[in-house]
């Protein structure tokens, strides 16, 4: 009887050092994650992602610097931290910029709250978005290149800036004789406004991810990197294939069709909000999805 009373003194002893776990704890445990899961999200495909995979190997080797007492290596590890710091702020200026610009738009309510068939609204009524689909569809066929950037709620007056203003409604016709070949304006992007075409032989970012296509030229880096400091959409037609691509988030989706074009660009503003728990079950609902396929 003795013992068992021994072992549940020693049990209960156990459990009161085991510090209590209370609700903020849970919050600042969540908040914690969803910060690390969202600097894995933007790391990866971009120049930083190999700085990191080159940290995780020093780390590795400090930590085995330290286990066997190697003073020499720790020595010189600890006296390249501070200026292993600032050139990663300076080498990654761009990045650390691009990453602050997105948080910058993020509506963290919204990304929790809404599901991914809410998008930001377009401004542009369902009369434009029809134009817009006929003159890639056009252009398409002839191989003619183009570069059209759909603006949304951030608005670009940096790269407006860049081109010759145009502020013209949004017809087929006109799109297609801006990107005529040898014409004035064909060089460049075109941005879209609400309901009008604003400028045209815009100056874009180019995107400097690792992980696109060597097979994406310059048309196409571009797309995707004003998708990356925006919430834009961006259609373009390449020169060489006539395939449709259309940019958006800093993730480009190729060879893709006027119905698919036409649903994304939306028009009429009617897009479904569908709400759910939490973002984190997206994973879960996507392995679902193709299990059933």
């Amino acid at each position: 009887m003795n013992a068992f009373n021994d072992f549940f003194s020693w049990f209960g002893n156990i459990t009161n050092q085991i510090p209590t776990i209370q609700i903020k704890d849970i919050i600042e445990i969540l908040m914690i994650a969803f910060v690390n899961y969202q600097l894995i999200k933007w790391v990866r495909g971009t120049r930083a992602w190999v700085l990191f995979k080159g940290v995780f190997v020093i780390l590795v080797i400090a930590t085995i610097a330290i286990i066997f007492e190697l003073n020499t290596i720790i020595w010189i590890l600890s006296k390249t931290i501070n200026v292993g710091i600032i050139a990663f702020l300076i080498i990654f200026q761009p990045e650390l910029r691009r990453a602050l610009e997105s948080l910058g738009r993020r509506n963290f309510i919204t990304d929790l709250i809404l599901s991914e068939d809410h998008d930001r609204s377009l401004h542009m009524n369902h009369e434009s978005a029809e134009e817009i689909v006929v003159a890639v569809e056009e252009m398409s066929k002839t191989k003619t290149g183009a570069l059209i950037v759909v603006e949304k709620e951030v608005k670009l007056y940096d790269y407006e800036t860049s081109g010759i203003i145009i502020d013209a409604v949004v017809t087929s016709q006109l799109i297609i004789n801006i990107f005529e070949h040898n014409t004035p304006l064909h060089d460049g992007a075109m941005i879209v406004r609400d309901d009008r075409i604003v400028a045209a032989t815009c100056y874009l970012p180019l995107s400097d991810n690792m992980s696109l296509s060597k097979e994406l030229g310059t048309r196409h880096r571009a797309a995707v990197g004003i998708s990356e400091v925006a919430d834009c959409m961006v259609v373009v037609v390449s020169e060489e294939t006539g395939f449709i691509s259309l940019a958006t988030g800093g993730n480009i989706i190729r060879n893709v069709n006027k119905e698919y074009l036409m649903n994304k660009l939306g028009g009429d503003n009617s897009k479904k909000v569908g709400f759910r728990p939490l973002k984190l079950w997206k994973g879960r609902r996507q392995n679902d999805r193709k299990n059933q396929e």
